[in-house]
């Protein structure tokens, strides 16, 4: 049997795991890695060099060749694709869409780690999405890549319970772990031609977008329950934050308060908390950061601003 050709596609730091597992079934595959394709370096640190996205800087450590074209649809990027001979790719948060070439030139086609229980969360933030829907449960599926977004076929699907505590960078790094154990166990009977890929049901198909910066502003006319979920769910992007004083104000952690008679957005006391009032129930603030200024406690941050309790925060 001819060696198998694999190009690995992906940029941050939690899907490291799953070039991982990629790698340690190389030999069980009788495989290769040809490429690397990852985002192009960016400016980082306090001197803003330039610096490689954590799945280049991984395999440049193993000696894998990496690859950062920053759109793979030109002619040149399909050639130098084709010419690497690809038998499979598997990809998980690269972030560029795959052309038809990528997708179905190579005999085993595309395989992707998407952090969902697909057709439930289709898109780019599937793992916020399930926290800000209070899910329960919520998993990962690998499945063979198509044309359309998230819409190809499933290979497996596991679930994983959740508690109502989770955020977005902790869940989306057990998803992901989560998907470089099932990698191991379907990868290879998938390139043996032992596992038969399902459509996805029709029904429970939803899309999430990419959230954008103007998506963190809190809206105290909704619940308490909805907001606390909006702050774990929008960790570390987009954030979420009020306004006081014309200065914005960051709303790094939070919990559940108490019923209140007071209006949306009013800043209260409760008990040696400070919270805010919102359409149904009050959100207890922990940590803030006002702008400018480093992370603190919401307590400490009224010792030196009494007078924000009592204020109007807007919705």
């Amino acid at each position: 049997m001819s060696t198998l050709n694999v190009v690995f596609m992906g940029t941050p730091s939690f899907v490291v795991p799953v070039l991982e597992a990629v790698e340690r079934l190389l030999p069980e595959i009788d495989g290769r890695v040809v490429a690397v394709y990852t985002a192009p370096e960016k400016p980082a640190g306090r001197g803003r060099r330039l610096a490689p996205s954590p799945v280049g800087e991984y395999a440049a450590s193993k000696r894998f060749a990496v690859l950062t074209p920053l759109r793979l649809r030109s002619e040149r990027e399909v050639a130098r694709f084709e010419s690497l001979g690809v038998d499979l790719v598997v990809l998980a948060a690269y972030g560029l869409i795959l052309p038809a070439p990528f997708l179905f030139g190579p005999r085993h086609g595309a395989v992707n780690v998407h952090p969902s229980l697909l057709p439930r969360y289709r898109g780019a933030s599937p793992v916020a999405a399930a926290i800000l829907a209070g899910d329960r449960v919520t998993g990962t599926t690998i499945m063979r890549m198509d044309e359309g977004l998230d819409t190809g076929p499933i290979l497996e699907q596991r679930e994983v319970a959740l508690d109502g505590t989770e955020r977005t960078p902790q869940l989306t790094d057990r998803l992901f772990r989560l998907g470089a154990a099932m990698l191991e166990d379907c990868l290879p009977r998938y390139v043996r031609g032992e596992v038969e890929a399902a459509p996805q049901p029709d029904e429970g198909v939803s899309v999430v977008k990419r959230f954008a910066k103007e998506d963190a502003m809190l809206d105290w006319s909704r619940p308490a329950i909805e907001l606390e979920r909006r702050v774990r769910a929008f960790d570390p992007w987009p954030g979420t934050a009020t306004v006081w004083r014309g200065e914005r104000v960051e709303v790094l952690t939070a919990s559940l308060g108490m019923a209140t008679d007071a209006a949306p957005g009013t800043v209260v006391r409760e008990g040696k908390g400070i919270a805010v009032a919102t359409g149904d129930g009050s959100l207890v603030l922990g940590q803030v950061r006002p702008a400018g200024r480093k992370a603190m406690d919401a307590t400490a941050f009224v010792v030196g601003r009494p007078e924000f309790v009592g204020a109007a925060l807007p919705s």
